[in-house]
């Protein structure tokens, strides 16, 4: 019994010494460098996300001032009509196109916002940064569109 109880003492012993030496050589903590190129890596991930976003938005306020330019044109077009008939079916088709074309450009931005942020989880996520060094929890704040 004094046997086994030793044996196992000397078991445990040996396994309380050698796991903080294991752990210490064995240990997965980045280096200085490597922590370093890995924050760099997440800002290059953000510098393209930040890219696909700003296209998307310059893409999205461009279409919507389009939805706006043509409103007014089918509208004083439709002004320019003699009978009330044809006002109304033209004022009628003018916020008709009007909605249509607004819809369709926040419906291109939230795809276009939805896939750069895709893209950028990709990206950070193969980084392999440290906890905390991705602005993910942001997200929110972004412009939902119209």
């Amino acid at each position: 019994m004094i046997k086994k109880i030793l044996g196992v003492s000397a078991i445990i012993m040996s396994l309380v010494v050698a796991l903080p030496a294991m752990a210490q050589t064995t240990s997965s903590v980045p280096t200085t460098s490597s922590v370093a190129d890995k924050i760099a890596c997440v800002g290059t991930a953000v510098a393209t996300r930040e890219a696909a976003i700003d296209a998307a938005v310059m893409t999205h306020t461009q279409a919507v001032q389009t939805a706006y330019t043509t409103r007014a044109t089918e509208l004083a077009g439709a002004y320019s009509n003699t009978t009330t008939k044809t006002v109304k079916a033209g004022v009628k088709t003018a916020w008709s196109d009007f909605s249509k074309s607004v819809k369709s450009a926040a419906s291109a931005w939230k795809i276009a916002r939805n896939s750069a942020w895709t893209a950028f989880r990709t990206a950070a996520k193969a980084c392999r940064a440290p906890v905390g060094v991705s602005d993910s929890a942001n997200s929110g704040s972004e412009v939902s569109g119209q």
